[in-house]
């Protein structure tokens, strides 16, 4: 959906169809988090065979910068994401829905509240993608990513989540691969292609006490636009992987990782759930019952 695209020969591509790791990971998974993965209207389905959901594509799938990049410009596979997946919400409302993390309807943000409220998953943070949809109804697809422990203090995950927003402007970058779909759309979306979505698109960034959501508004570009309208045509035959990464520009923040990444498995436009049109919510209030028992090795100064 990025009006620019910058193509890149990738290492991984002859094994598309294949996974170098389960989706069912051994590691012990909170319970806020699996319920917040098999909620909500998008399905989570399986990664080969599913329609109409969503599914955790293998970090293989996606190259990134490698730690030699900025001598060499070589890319090498993604590997495991730094945050656990922690489901997709597909929402429609007569207005724009911004900040969704902080409306008290949120599931997902509901799910740690309730933990939390029991004193478990004291210093768990979200992280959400909502890409803002134009039509005649408002859509939006949030991809939502968890961490249990603290983000580590001077990393670049940490920095972008702390930062100010010139500074994840330039470096919240979103990298696309057509798993399945209509020529038309490889064609004009483009495969394997990767794109610094705030400088191509106008991104709103909240921050609460435990959250971080990116609000991409594709309406702030025409070409942005015109090139979902095409792909909106073909949905329910498209499945498309998405990575969201922090760019590396030095040569300590090499190698790249995934934040987290997903795969949107031939969507249906009626799947989506249907909520009120938002209110004017302070920033973060809907959490207020949560700072008083949320412990974080995080700084927890809001941007």
């Amino acid at each position: 959906m990025c009006p620019t695209k910058q193509k890149h020969r990738s290492s991984v591509a002859d094994h598309a169809g294949k996974c170098s790791e389960s989706e069912d990971s051994t590691t012990s998974t909170a319970d806020w988090i699996s319920e917040s993965v098999h909620g909500g209207s998008l399905r989570h389905v399986d990664l080969t065979t599913g329609t109409n959901g969503w599914a955790s594509p293998p970090g293989d799938l996606f190259s990134l910068r490698t730690k030699k990049y900025l001598s060499n410009k070589q890319k090498g596979s993604a590997g495991d994401y730094l945050l656990q997946p922690c489901g997709t919400d597909w929402l429609r409302s007569s207005t724009k829905l911004d900040n969704v993390l902080a409306r008290p309807d949120n599931r997902v943000a509901n799910a740690l509240r309730k933990a939390q409220s029991q004193g478990k998953s004291m210093k768990s943070f979200i992280f959400a993608v909502n890409l803002q949809i134009p039509g005649k109804d408002q859509h939006s697809a949030v991809f939502y990513f968890a961490a249990e422990d603290p983000i580590p203090a001077g990393s670049l995950l940490y920095r972008f989540i702390h930062g100010d927003d010139a500074f994840r402007n330039q470096r919240f970058k979103i990298v696309n691969r057509i798993v399945k779909g209509p020529w038309i759309v490889v064609k004009t979306v483009g495969n394997y292609s990767a794109c610094l979505l705030g400088k191509a698109l106008t991104c709103n960034y909240h921050r609460g006490p435990n959250y971080l959501e990116i609000d991409v508004d594709i309406a702030s570009s025409g070409i942005a636009k015109a090139i979902l309208r095409l792909a909106l045509r073909y949905v329910t035959s498209v499945a498309i992987d998405m990575g969201f990464v922090v760019e590396a520009q030095a040569e300590d923040e090499l190698p790249e990782k995934l934040v987290g990444a997903v795969r949107v498995c031939q969507m249906e436009m009626s799947s989506a759930t249907v909520v009120d049109a938002p209110q004017i919510v302070a920033r973060g209030l809907s959490f207020a019952s949560m700072l008083n028992h949320h412990k974080s090795g995080d700084d927890d100064d809001d941007d």
